[in-house]
């Protein structure tokens, strides 16, 4: 089985169980989201955006993935450290590679 066999109804269950996830767990910064995985809120934001074909402008989609508009998420944020955005660095090199 591929993610692509699993029903849409519980794909798309899953994905916003991820999102409330994310929401709830705000002390997780994006940029370390970036560094472990290589994707954030702002991406998972720009593929619902993507999904819905132009239906959906970029700030609905970001504040449906942040549960806020993003500018007041980006304002609770504190600044990366150099370390943390080394790490996203490295990590975003990686998604090249696919």
């Amino acid at each position: 089985m591929t993610i692509d066999d699993i029903d849409d109804r519980i794909a798309a269950a899953a994905f916003r169980r991820l999102v409330r996830h994310l929401q709830h767990r705000d002390d997780a910064q994006n940029v370390d989201l970036m560094g472990l995985a290589g994707f954030c809120r702002n991406c998972l934001s720009d593929w619902v955006g993507d999904a819905a074909a132009g239906s959906l402008d970029k700030e609905a989609a970001r504040e449906a993935v942040y549960g806020m508009p993003y500018s007041e998420w980006k304002a609770q944020q504190p600044p990366a450290t150099p370390e943390q955005l080394a790490k996203m660095d490295a990590s975003v090199a990686k998604n090249r590679q696919q």
